[in-house]
């Protein structure tokens, strides 16, 4: 039997997925629109300047799920191996998701930074009691 922890984890990877779909739908059309060969030689980054900010903020929030929830896909999965993968845990899993989800909306359709920035706070938040949980189990 699987920990119902799991849920969330593997849905912020399907949205993760979402997101990098997203991400190419919209640069790859850009990149043509404005006849971009890539450069490997180009710093990092500069060459994407040239797009539209609507086009780079997808790519931004893609690089932001591939930052933070890294550290929700190892405290959920050791809650799940702790048989803590239910109750307030599972709550704030499914809370850090949902918050995620949010922000990558909000990120890649307006990208208002306040906003943002609480919704990230609020996440934080989510996983820092996932891993004062963990920590107690584990002590």
């Amino acid at each position: 039997m699987h920990s119902p922890i799991l849920a969330p984890v593997v849905c912020l990877v399907a949205w993760s997925m979402v997101m990098w779909t997203w991400m190419y739908v919209t640069r790859l059309p850009a990149m043509g629109k404005a006849k971009m060969k890539p450069d490997p030689f180009a710093p990092r980054g500069e060459q994407m300047n040239q797009l539209p900010a609507e086009v780079r903020w997808k790519a931004d929030n893609y690089n932001h799920l591939m930052e933070q929830p890294t550290l929700f896909y190892a405290i959920t999965l050791v809650l799940a191996l702790l048989g803590q993968g239910d109750g307030i845990n599972l709550w704030l899993a499914w809370a850090y998701v949902v918050i995620r989800v949010l922000h990558s909306l909000l990120q890649s359709l307006v990208n208002k930074i306040e906003l943002r920035f609480v919704l990230f706070f609020l996440s934080s938040l989510a996983l820092i009691g996932l891993t004062a949980n963990a920590l107690l189990s584990v002590f």
